[in-house]
């Protein structure tokens, strides 16, 4: 069945600027056009309609980049009007593509997926020294002292430190998972601690040693410049927001620089950020469980209408798991991964998803 996937994807992608036929599709397959459609679905957790709206406005945002003509760009991608296009860009990454075009505001990849591929947690490719170069000729500053880099987890944090990729800046992790379990207002308050290690099920000490402690550096010394290394999935924004909305808090008065990536890869969007609505969406989003009104960042944008949308009983993963609870949970979590990177779960989010959906609904 993978097989099969993979051919519909192909085909897909190969018609993705003409005007899409799920009739041809399905001659093409040899299949009814229900049949197609379904599997498809449960393949891949996003009907084919709404797939190919993903992929062409993902592309065009590459096109965006290269400072073609709006209008342009929209006729490639079959949308009657420019009006038209903008709309749907908006629809899906909270900014126009006139804003997007003059910022270069990161967003979250929807790339081709490759059915048989694995996921073997965070990596980096081969040109990363050749990235990290790059990066320092852009901004240099960043590589010497009086620079904190706060990386989303441990292990990202041992490969950082240890090969010293940021010259001499110091390095912290941040070990948390904002996107389950429940909040406080005051961040990193005595509070929050309780709260977030009650949600984790583990003692306040243990907290404390996992997660606070590896973040000294951050509580008790200055820093002209913090740089910031999340991923643009959901997992990592939700990190991403709470360490920008502790900055607030404390008023950091240096400079803050987010660099983003995709996990399966390292080439890094650098944003410079200004501090100064953070904590209201954090509030927003973390504590109240809402969308913020407040304009966004592409990348966080997406995030939120993902974490909103993970909230609900019935969301897109509870819908997969549904479909597919005949497969074993090892199974299962391996598919979860490939179907829905956009998240950034681990196993141990995907496993109490898995067992929620067949407690409630069994």
């Amino acid at each position: 069945m993978d097989e099969y996937i993979q051919l519909m994807i192909d085909w897909i992608e190969e018609n993705l600027t003409n005007e899409f036929s799920l009739d041809e599709l399905a001659h093409y397959m040899g299949y009814s056009p229900y049949y197609c459609s379904f599997k498809f679905h449960q393949a891949t957790g996003v009907s084919i309609r709404r797939y190919i709206l993903l992929r062409k406005l993902y592309l065009s945002t590459e096109e965006l980049r290269s400072k073609r003509k709006i209008l342009d760009i929209a006729v490639e991608y079959g949308y009657s009007s420019q009006e038209a296009y903008s709309r749907a860009f908006k629809s899906v990454f909270g900014t126009s593509p006139k804003a997007f075009q003059m910022n270069k505001l990161p967003v979250q990849s929807f790339v081709k997926p490759t059915i048989n591929q694995s996921k073997d947690g965070f990596m980096m490719n081969f040109t990363r020294e050749n990235e990290m170069e790059r990066l320092k000729n852009v901004n240099g500053e960043l590589f010497d002292q009086d620079v904190l880099n706060i990386l989303n987890g441990q292990m990202m944090y041992e490969e950082f430190a240890s090969k010293k990729l940021m010259g001499d800046s110091d390095y912290v992790p941040f070990n948390e998972a904002m996107c389950v379990n429940a909040t406080t207002k005051q961040v990193f308050s005595e509070g929050f601690i309780k709260v977030r290690a009650a949600g984790h099920q583990d003692s306040v000490e243990n907290y404390i040693q996992k997660v606070m402690k590896p973040m000294d550096d951050l509580f008790k010394k200055d820093y002209q410049y913090i740089v910031l290394w999340f991923g643009e999935d959901m997992f990592c924004q939700m990190n991403l927001l709470t360490i920008l909305a502790y900055l607030e808090q404390g008023q950091y008065k240096g400079k803050v620089f987010l660099n983003n990536f995709r996990e399966d890869e390292f080439k890094v969007n650098q944003t410079e950020l200004l501090l100064g609505d953070y904590y209201a969406i954090y509030e927003d989003v973390l504590i109240h469980h809402k969308k913020p009104s407040i304009e966004l960042l592409p990348v966080m944008y997406q995030a939120i209408d993902l974490f909103l949308n993970m909230l609900e009983v019935n969301n897109e993963v509870t819908k997969y798991i549904l479909k597919n609870k005949d497969l074993s949970p090892d199974e299962l979590v391996k598919r979860l991964f490939k179907v829905f990177p956009t998240l950034g779960y681990g196993d141990s989010q995907y496993i109490a998803l898995i067992n929620q959906a067949r407690n409630t609904y069994d």
